[in-house]
């Protein structure tokens, strides 16, 4: 079985904006992605968010969709219920639903790192007890 890569906001904000400070990073990441990397729709919806406020084109988010780049699988309804607990468990962190949804991804996919630049993750755990793998700057 070989790894999974769970795509967090932070370095898909980074890889399309240039004037990031993890820019850099990023990109020398990317270059040693394995073909497979996925994510979820709320971790989209905030780069595109993110990228439309520092005035960089989200349109750049569907681009990497479509050419495959990152793959959003991840059903939001099938996993309501486990998204629900862990949203309860660190509602003091609090969590974010594109979190919640990459802490249940590493669940499903459990040889797998987070690419992200989101210190929460170090928080977090996933089956209520287990140490998340991490890509990450720190």
């Amino acid at each position: 079985m070989r790894e999974v890569i769970l795509m967090d906001t932070g370095p898909l904000v980074a890889l399309y904006n240039a004037r990031d400070e993890h820019h850099g990073w990023v990109c020398e990441q990317m270059r040693h992605m394995p073909d497979e990397v996925i994510t979820c729709e709320p971790v989209l919806s905030e780069a595109c968010f993110l990228l439309a406020r520092a005035r960089t084109s989200p349109i750049r988010i569907v681009q990497a969709v479509r050419r495959g780049i990152v793959k959003p699988l991840f059903e939001i309804a099938d996993e309501a219920a486990a998204l629900e607990t862990l949203m309860s468990r660190y509602a003091d962190t609090p969590m974010s639903l594109a979190d919640a949804c990459l802490v249940r991804l590493s669940e499903i996919h459990r040889d797998c790192r987070i690419f992200t630049l989101d210190r929460d993750f170090k928080h977090y755990r996933r089956f209520g007890r287990s140490v998340i793998p991490l890509l990450s700057p720190w």
